[in-house]
């Protein structure tokens, strides 16, 4: 056996070294698999609760660090065009002598609960919120662009066929923000929508391109102080009504 080794001390000397390689190598991609999945990462966007348009949208925090929700952009895709929203904020609707009540509440406590108006905040890993239910987003966006409603139904020719949820936020020290999205597909059914996810998974936006285009979306979205938009055109007998 000694003979073996003496005879073939060159060739086990170059494995010896190429196994030494390989292992160090092996080692080192764990480790960078570690540190990609510390720096990555991942939001998920749900339903919960039912399956229907009555169902919570929910965000969850995946990543290893907490994320800041800095905007949440709703579309709603219709048969006449799409509407886009912002709907970071909640929908504030004053009654008389509402201002005199918050003005006493403020006097009262001196502290403004800021979750009671914005969704916008930190999620801890691990953690997670809700914007409401779709039916809900889907009401406020109808608002918006001024659609007969008949609860959360449209009335007349237009048909609600799609909603898709974005999320643009800020991971940890990263300097560009990361996003995720989302789609649901709406279909009417028996006086009710149903909910169904478009994909298995959420999209994560989180690619070098794909930041750069969120970083030029929020800064076009802080210039323009942006609220809604829409490629959504009537049809001639509504715009008449």
């Amino acid at each position: 056996m000694l003979d073996w080794i003496a005879q073939h001390e060159k060739s086990l000397s170059v494995i010896a070294s190429f196994s030494s390689v390989l292992i160090w190598l092996v080692y080192a991609q764990l480790l960078y698999l570690g540190f990609r999945r510390q720096r990555s990462s991942r939001l998920i966007i749900n339903r919960g609760r039912n399956k229907d348009i009555s169902a919570l949208c929910l965000i969850s925090n995946m990543s290893a660090e907490s994320v800041f929700v800095q905007y949440i952009i709703a579309e709603l895709h219709t048969s006449q065009g799409v509407i886009t929203m912002d709907v970071t904020d909640f929908e504030q609707e004053y009654n008389k002598g509402d201002e005199d009540e918050e003005q006493r509440n403020n006097d009262t406590s001196g502290v403004i609960d800021v979750t009671e108006n914005t969704r916008q905040g930190p999620i801890r890993p691990g953690g997670f919120s809700h914007i409401g239910t779709f039916r809900e987003l889907v009401e406020r966006i109808a608002r918006c662009e001024d659609i007969n409603m008949d609860g959360h139904v449209p009335q007349g020719d237009i048909e609600f066929t799609h909603i898709k949820i974005r999320l643009i936020g800020i991971y940890g020290p990263e300097n560009k923000p990361i996003g995720a999205e989302r789609g649901f597909d709406l279909t009417y059914n028996e006086d009710q929508f149903s909910l169904r996810p478009s994909s298995w998974d959420t999209k994560q936006l989180s690619s070098m391109r794909q930041r750069r285009n969120l970083h030029k979306i929020v800064d076009s979205l802080n210039a323009t102080n942006f609220s809604s938009s829409s490629s959504f055109s009537r049809e001639e007998g509504e715009q008449a009504s």
